[in-house]
């Protein structure tokens, strides 16, 4: 009887067991899932950024292709998909599954018709010496001018102002 007794208790924990593996695996999973920026146009890029997959994942939208994540030494996992030109303007989903847990979160954002402005380099950049040359040269030639011009002008007015 002894025996018996033992068996059906080591059973019942060993069931137990069993059954709680998949519930311990299923909370290890994305968290602090962002997505930057909320809108965005036709053809721009998402940069969507989670905590918890340290063996990488994916993530996946209607607006875009499937995106893998990938993982940096801080344990940060991130992406950043390409949204189609094509996409129809409105709101999406978007899914992270890491590659070790069944769990996926979802996140909205925006597709907003027509593309980004394309802001170009907006004096970001210094004026190289040739530039520079040729402004001294017209401030020089300026200069020289208006000088021209007002000795001539003394001249004419016989010296009087």
């Amino acid at each position: 009887m002894r025996a018996s007794r033992a068996l059906a208790v080591a059973a019942t924990a060993c069931a137990a067991v069993g059954l709680s593996a998949p519930l311990a695996a299923a909370t290890n999973g994305p968290t602090n899932v962002t997505v930057s920026p909320t809108q965005v146009h036709q053809g721009g890029s998402l940069a969507v950024s989670a905590m918890g997959c340290g063996h990488g994942g994916t993530v996946t939208s209607n607006a875009f292709p499937k995106t893998a994540l990938t993982v940096n030494p801080s344990g940060h996992s991130a992406a950043t998909p390409r949204i189609y030109d094509h996409a129809t303007p409105g709101r999406y989903n978007l899914a992270v599954r890491c590659s070790d847990s069944p769990r996926v979160v979802t996140r909205s954002f925006t597709v907003l018709r027509g593309r980004g402005a394309q802001g170009g380099l907006g004096g970001s950049m210094e004026p190289s010496s040739t530039e520079m040359a040729v402004g001294a040269a017209l401030v020089g030639t300026a200069a020289i001018g208006g000088g021209v011009f007002i000795s001539r002008r003394r001249r004419l007015s016989g010296g009087r102002v």
